[in-house]
């Protein structure tokens, strides 16, 4: 895929952006620029599929609420560790960043309270305008992840569409829009040319 158009827009708004072909390149990029600080994990298929939390965590103070062990309470830890790393439900071609989350954590990450955030965003989650972003994060991307949690919903029951909900195991509550970095914060998005996550 040509992420050309993407990185531009990307730059043009105050991100760093790196690109590369496989996950297995951007996980050596991201083991070699993310050194010796403490860093927090957002829930991520992405970052699962690439080993990234085992590759950190040798010489990081690594922090993920999907590894017991990690730290007392994980997800109120991560969100002051000095680098926060996620990715995205879905992203437009002009550079817009589309979280959506139950509980607050992985977005809330990404909005303060660190010296750089990553997003690690694989090739499915692009689409060509915010209405399709959108639309792949509420209809594609919550119901895998309501299916992987075994939610009651009826997202998860069919895995077809976002049905607007009003369940109580209802894992969409907050979406979260990046349109620039936000001030006082570094952002970089890290760019696969393959299929990752959800």
């Amino acid at each position: 895929m040509d992420f050309t158009k993407v990185s531009e827009n990307l730059k043009a708004r105050g991100y760093a952006v790196q690109c590369f072909a496989t996950a297995r390149e951007a996980a050596d990029y991201l083991n070699g620029a993310i050194d010796g600080v403490s860093v927090g994990f957002g829930g991520s298929m992405t970052l699962e599929q690439m080993g990234l939390f085992e590759r950190l965590s040798g010489h990081n103070r690594a922090l993920w609420h999907w590894r017991e062990g990690t730290a007392e309470d994980p997800r109120k830890e991560a969100l002051t560790a000095d680098v926060y790393v996620t990715s995205v439900n879905g992203m437009d071609e002009d550079g817009d960043l589309i979280n959506i989350d139950g509980a607050g954590n992985r977005v809330a990450a990404t909005l303060f309270g660190h010296r750089k955030v990553y997003f690690v965003v694989g090739r499915n989650k692009l689409a060509p305008t915010y209405e399709e972003a959108l639309w792949r994060a509420r209809n594609i991307s919550a119901p895998k992840n309501a299916q992987r949690l075994q939610r009651k919903t009826p997202c998860a029951a069919k895995g077809d569409k976002c049905y607007d909900c009003k369940s109580p195991e209802r894992i969409c509550r907050g979406l979260v829009v990046l349109w620039k970095p936000m001030m006082g914060m570094e952002a970089e998005v890290v760019l696969v040319d393959e299929d990752l996550g959800y």
